[in-house]
Parts: structure tokens; sequence; C-alpha cells
């Protein structure tokens, strides 16, 4: 997700999901009946929604505020299952890296998964401690307003539990891609909805253009918590942005390919770190469905596109064109945008996007398409950020006087997290119930 500096545009067309309330979504009841008289109500609901995550975010009082005192709070996912968490080190020895001047592609990527027991094994953290470490130097570059200290990244915890072993049944995969310079850890909350609710979900970091990306060990070449070569936006470049995208559709290809391994009882790290038992024979790839945030949603798009083996996408607004090479042109629409697809793709995207104008023109092309394959959705008194975890954490950083409200707003939108985390999930998990439908509990 990049940051924006422009003047807000007309409002973009698509139905509001506040005006129309929530659908029913199978085996997700409790998510179900947002309307009118829940966002009236969602105030008092915020506090409540924070609490089963573990709290709001909490400050010693009468102190000054350092990266010990303000601990972060991840909403709790609602789903029946339990969850449990391995991280994979994976390393493309037919690619070299497109960013620095090393032989091999290095991806990190997280799995979450439906456990059969969590007892014994730790509750992971949101981020490693190397990347949760170098967070405060890197982030604030790419969202104005994220305070530069005084909040212990390191201390916030996931609802998952690490190698917890997996539940033996087959089930559908779901893979994610970041927006551009984020990390897929900010893509834990939903990852773990969805998580409960029976799928498998794959967070891919895409190192070089992620924000933090932290590896088991440092090589030739990079440090173990590689940064990003970012210092602006990408879209300003249409060279840089056609790498972010060509090297983000190759690691997900990538990754599929890893996890065919790791699903024919292979382990596919290239440390060969021990798996959580079973993991493998969780994963049913004959149902696989990506989704991805900014530059990640344009991923998620192309690479159903280019790949038979994705039959579902979500597109969490990102663009379906390239940036035009001078001024004055349109960009090139990605082939999805140019000829369709046959496979269920949802456009998600806000009214507060400050791009939302630039963004209208390929996702108009997307659904001038006859198939009748994809569908659009929006978000009203919502941004960009929404659809990160950033919508449940600039809440607290602004409760603290870490965060000032129009940083809030121009981040995640004035929405309250108690109405945007259930709604965006409700969107996520209603769009692959129907497509990629999890087993029942």
């Amino acid at each position: 997700m990049f940051r924006r500096s422009v003047d807000e545009g007309e409002r973009a067309g698509g139905t509001s999901a506040l005006e129309r309330g929530l659908e029913d979504v199978p085996g997700g009841e409790q998510m179900a009946g947002v309307n009118r008289r829940t966002v009236t109500k969602s105030a008092a609901l915020a506090a409540t929604m924070l609490l089963a995550g573990g709290g709001v975010a909490q400050a010693r009082t009468g102190k000054t505020r350092t990266a010990k005192d303000l601990t972060v709070r991840l909403p709790a996912p609602t789903g029946p299952h339990r969850i449990g968490v391995s991280t994979l080190y994976l390393v493309d020895r037919a690619r070299r890296d497109p960013w620095e001047p090393l032989l091999v592609r290095e991806v990190m990527a997280t799995v979450f998964y439906p456990a059969r027991t969590v007892r014994g094994y730790p509750v992971a953290p949101q981020m490693a401690r190397g990347a949760a470490e170098r967070l405060p130097f890197i982030e604030p570059v790419f969202h104005e307003g994220l305070p530069a200290k005084g909040v212990n990244w390191t201390a916030t915890k996931t609802h998952a539990h690490t190698g917890a072993p997996a539940q033996g049944v087959r089930r559908p995969v779901l893979l994610y891609s970041p927006g551009g310079g984020d990390p897929r850890t900010f893509g834990t909350g939903i990852a773990e909805e969805l998580a409960s609710r029976g799928y498998v979900v794959v967070t891919i970091d895409h190192p070089g253009d992620g924000s933090e990306v932290e590896f088991p060990h440092a090589r030739a070449g990079r440090k173990k918590v590689r940064e990003t070569v970012f210092r602006g936006d990408p879209r300003t470049d249409p060279k840089m942005f056609r790498t972010v995208i060509d090297t983000r559709i190759a690691d997900t290809r990538f990754v599929l390919n890893e996890l065919e391994v790791l699903a024919a009882g292979r382990n596919p790290d290239a440390e060969g770190r021990p798996l959580p038992e079973h993991l493998g024979r969780a994963l049913d790839l004959r149902r696989v469905g990506i989704y991805g945030h900014s530059a990640g949603g344009t991923t998620a798009a192309e690479a159903m596109y280019e790949d038979r083996r994705l039959h579902a996408a979500i597109n969490l607004e990102g663009f379906l064109d390239h940036p035009p090479e001078s001024p004055g042109q349109e960009g090139k629409l990605f082939p999805i945008a140019r000829y369709g697809t046959d496979r269920p793709l949802l456009l998600l995207g806000t009214d507060g996007f400050h791009y939302r104008k630039e963004l209208e023109r390929s996702w108009s092309a997307m659904l001038a398409h006859p198939h009748g394959c994809t569908s659009r959705r929006q978000l009203d008194h919502a941004a960009h950020g929404v659809f990160t975890d950033y919508a449940a954490l600039a809440p607290q950083l602004q409760a603290a006087g870490l965060m000032t409200a129009a940083n809030r707003i121009k981040m995640v939108g004035a929405i309250d997290p108690a109405v945007s985390v259930p709604l965006v999930r409700h969107h996520v998990l209603s769009f692959f119930a129907r497509h990629l439908p999890a087993c029942r509990p």
C-alpha cells in the first residue's frame, strides 16, 4: 500500500455495503445482519470487539510512552476452529532477485490452518522480532502519521499457535499478497478469520518490495531483515511498477509450486525446518483462491488470469492497468482487464481511496465484459488501509494519543473498527464461501 498525496476525486460507483447490509454467510451467522441499526451501535461495540482480541491498546499512565508502553491488539477470529501457524522459507533457484544482486529469489510465507489441537503450542507473534524492531523506522515512510516511537510492535500477538498439528482434512487454500511496500504480517486478521472458518491461508512476502522481511539468517548480499528498496510510489515509475507486478506474480506461482511439493508429502522449506503434523494433508490444491490488497490486488487478479490453478480472486482496491508512460496518456490495461475472466473476481473498494478516479478506468473495463464473472462492492466512510490490520490498530493508536484523527481517517477512514473489521471479513469470507466452500466443522 503506497502513501497517497493527491486530492480526493468524486465518489466511485458500486454499492455501499453499509447501506445494503450483509448477506448470510455459510457457517458465519455471527457476521450477518450488519445494517443501519448495527452501525448506530458500533461505538458501544468497538470496545467489546477489541477486548475479544486481547483489549484496547494499553499505555502506562503518568509516564512518557516508549516502545514498551503500548501494545496494540488484533481482533479475535470468530470461526469455530482453533488456528495453527507455520512459516516457510522458500528459495527459487531458477530466478534471480530483481531488486538486489542475489542469484536466487527468496520468499517468506506464513501458513494459517485449522488445528487439531493447540494445547502446549505457543501463541505466535504478529511479526518476527527483527522485523518488528525495524518497523518504526520504515512504515512511517509509507503510512503518514504512524508513530516512529511509542509502540512495542514486538509484543502484538496473533491468535494462532506455532507448530500445532493440522486437522487431517483436505481444505481449500487461499493465497494472500499484501499491498506494495507492505509486509504480509499486516494481513494477519483476515487470514486468521479465514483459517478459523476452515481454510488454509498462505500469506506471501515479496522481499525487496515489502517494507521489512525477516529471514531465518543473513546471507551474502542481504541482512537477516531485508528492507524495501522503495522510496516513493512505484506507480510514478512505469518500469518499476511493471517489475513489481511481474515479480509478485512469479512469486505467487512459485509458492503454488512449493505447496504442491508440500501436499505430496515433502518439505519445501529451504532450511528443512520441521513442519506441523498433517500440514501437507490439509491442502486441497484442487480448490485454490487468491486475494490481495492494492498492488497485491493487482497481483491476485492477474495471477488468476495467468494461472488456471487459481479458481477465484478478490482484488482489494488494486489497479488493473499500468501507469502511463508519459503525462496525458492512458496506461495499458492488464490482460485480465482487456479480455475479462471466466472465473469469479470480486472488486472491493472504498469511498475514501485518494486514487479512486484513476482506479475507475480499469475497474470499469473489467466490469464491461459480458461474462458476468466480476462483481463490485464498496465500503463507505473507509479508506485504503481498511483492508489491512491497520483497520483495528490505527484507532488504537489514535486513542492512545500516538496518531492524529486526521491521519487515522486518511489511513483507514472514519468507520469504526467494530463495523469495518467484520464487514471486510464478511465480504472476503462470503465470496470464497460461495466459490470455494470450506468443509463444515
